[in-house]
């Protein structure tokens, strides 16, 4: 059995004062439109900061967007993929390395998306590790936490919680009781992929007026369906993954479910590699371990 190429773009999380410093050069072109996009300049922002600036999610993403894009290109004549991945933000790479829109169109939707977003400040993300999904939702179920989302699903022992902070609070106490490995608070400005965002999905549903989206060139599994988008299902899919989970093990499930791969992290991250090392070990394993964390 021929193995398959597909390459994986990691989302927000990943960004540092001093990314992509290579690469700027390298692709002049890229760099001038992304600053005339954006109104300010991404080398600038990327090389110098401040952090506190990076770490807004209105710059943030785009950084993030940019930053990948640059990657794939200094990546692009080594192979010819099979098809790709992005978690979260990373979707808007996977879907332009894949022809359904240009870099510059990208570009605004991750704007506009990142400004939709930023709104929503009330609340934020928590991090699990070592409870299942079936085992996290029946602790929050116990707990009377129903103003909690999963936001992502990363692993079978992975996942991320978004909501109110107070229930969050509530469910770290609740988690670390129980014995979960990790319970961490993200560093984030609110608590994306839940229902908290959708204020920020009306807003940004406005964003794909007038815009049309290619046939991808391979397929481009949706974090939102775990299934290869079609450019008609394309913007409802972005619209509506603000306000739903990150599939990511279902995603990455679904392109194993079809054989053998070898999956590529584009960029200087190695995020995306570490879950699919679980993901190909919680399935190699098989079966439950109990009330175990």
């Amino acid at each position: 059995m021929s193995t398959r190429t597909v390459c994986c773009f990691p989302g927000q999380g990943i960004q540092r004062v001093g990314m992509c410093a290579d690469l700027f050069d390298r692709f002049p072109e890229e760099t001038t439109l992304a600053s005339e996009v954006l109104g300010y300049s991404i080398r600038d922002l990327c090389l110098h900061g401040p952090a506190e600036k990076l770490a807004d999610t209105r710059f943030t993403q785009p950084a993030i967007y940019v930053a990948n894009a640059l990657a794939w290109r200094s990546r692009r004549p080594d192979f010819e993929p099979a098809g790709a991945l992005g978690h979260s933000l990373g979707e808007y790479n996977a879907l332009e390395a894949a022809g359904v829109f240009d870099f510059a169109t990208g570009l605004r939707l991750v704007r506009d998306r990142a400004a939709a977003t930023a709104r929503c400040t009330a609340g934020g993300m928590l991090a699990v590790v070592g409870p299942t999904t079936e085992q996290l939702r029946e602790l929050l179920r116990r707990a009377g936490l129903d103003g909690v989302d999963i936001a992502n699903l990363n692993s079978r022992r992975h996942q991320v919680l978004a909501g109110p902070d107070e229930e969050l609070s509530a469910a770290a106490r609740e988690l670390a009781a129980a014995g979960a490995r990790v319970v961490t608070r993200l560093a984030v400005s609110g608590p994306f992929h839940s229902r908290y965002m959708r204020s920020a999905a009306l807003e940004f549903q406005h964003a794909f007026d007038g815009l049309t989206f290619a046939e991808p060139e391979f397929p481009v599994w949706s974090n939102r369906t775990a299934r290869p988008h079609t450019s008609a299902d394309t913007a409802r899919l972005l619209v509506d993954h603000l306000t739903h989970p990150v599939r990511w093990r279902e995603c990455v499930s679904a392109v194993l479910d079809e054989g053998a791969a070898e999956f590529v992290e584009v960029g200087e991250s190695t995020v995306l590699t570490s879950m699919i090392r679980h993901i190909r070990a919680e399935r190699e394993e098989g079966g439950d371990d109990g009330d175990r964390y």
